[in-house]
């Protein structure tokens, strides 16, 4: 496919070829499809794309109010909203919920923005957790008994994509840290791997055999036990809609979004470093680390700004997304590591 080559931070966001567009390319040349098929769903994804968010409310839904219907079936509403934890806070307003929630990633439904409709096929009851690995032994527990185990906060972060949007989020859920001693993880436990659902009934991505599903991706163990490492099971206080990961998810907010799988069903713990869903497809582009850096570009982008849902805002860039105080010493030693890609 061919791609204007000028220099990352000279090419307006408008130009930039759309991810997935150059990813079915690469799997085009792979499994066979043609090029009308791979350019014609290329311009309706970026037409998608284009129209953000509010592509859906073209089609008569208010997400919202679909929102609030889905939470009153919840088992769990009793629970939300939760304390908010003040000792996290931002330098910008929160993101309204109607971007945040019709702004989406979830290949597992489609490679636009515009899913979340698409999502609620979802069926998040029952629902179960499966803790396995290097730990004292195997659990599974179902999601309502871990949100009983663990009490609930608010927390409010940033958070970054690597397409170069970004949001600021009030996440519920508990510290990963606590799901972590709960595990009880053997010494050799380096890295945790987390793991998506996988049901091509219900979610038309499984069918697309060039994606290396189920989407997994890992952190290291010191990762998940820092501070700042949640578990989120909802968002403006309420329990999370599909699209953003219903019921459970992990948040690590120093990391583009990429590396925090949605409506996980598992969690391994490891002694070798796995290959993430992303790394997996695309290791010249997505790594393990993925930690955010403005003076990182992405191959086909530069990272030194980044544009906030909703307003449009271009604000510069965050070194570990604004973490770093937190964060930079889980890294220290790591210098012939690729941190920030």
């Amino acid at each position: 496919m061919p791609i204007h080559r000028r220099k990352p931070w000279q090419m307006p966001e408008s130009a930039v070829t759309p991810e997935e567009a150059v990813l079915a390319h690469s799997a085009a040349k792979r499994g066979g499809l043609s090029r009308r098929a791979l350019f014609g769903g290329g311009a309706a994804v970026a037409a998608l794309a284009g129209a953000g968010g509010y592509a859906a409310l073209a089609q008569g839904r208010d997400p919202i109010g679909w929102w609030d219907a889905q939470v009153g079936n919840d088992p769990s509403k009793g629970l939300y909203p939760a304390a908010r934890t003040e000792r996290f806070t931002l330098d910008r307003p929160i993101t309204e919920a109607r971007e945040a929630i019709t702004y989406n990633n979830f290949y597992e439904f489609g490679s636009h923005k515009g899913i979340w409709q698409a999502a609620q096929r979802l069926e998040t009851r029952p629902w179960t957790l499966t803790v396995d690995g290097l730990v004292a032994k195997t659990k599974t527990a179902d999601i309502d008994t871990l949100l009983k185990t663990f009490p609930l906060e608010e927390r409010v972060y940033r958070f970054r994509c690597v397409e170069a949007w970004a949001m600021a989020v009030p996440w519920t859920g508990f510290p990963l840290a606590a799901l972590i001693a709960w595990a009880e993880p053997q010494a050799g436990a380096k890295y945790v791997q987390f793991e998506t659902f996988q049901n091509p009934a219900i979610a038309p991505g499984f069918r697309q055999t060039w994606y290396p599903w189920p989407y997994r991706d890992a952190f290291t163990l010191d990762e998940c036990t820092n501070e700042l490492a949640f578990i989120a099971t909802g968002v403006y206080g309420k329990p999370l809609p599909p699209q953003m990961g219903a019921p459970i998810r992990p948040i690590t907010p120093w990391k583009y979004g990429f590396k925090q799988p949605k409506s996980i069903t598992r969690i391994s713990f490891l002694a070798e470093r796995p290959v993430g869903y992303w790394e997996k497809l695309q290791p010249s582009e997505y790594g393990f680390w993925a930690n955010v850096n403005p003076e990182v570009s992405h191959p086909r982008w530069s990272q030194a700004t980044e544009r906030m849902l909703g307003t449009g805002e271009r604000r510069p860039t965050l070194i570990w997304n604004g973490y770093g105080e937190q964060v930079a010493g889980l890294y220290t030693g790591l210098t012939r590591e690729r941190l920030f890609a």
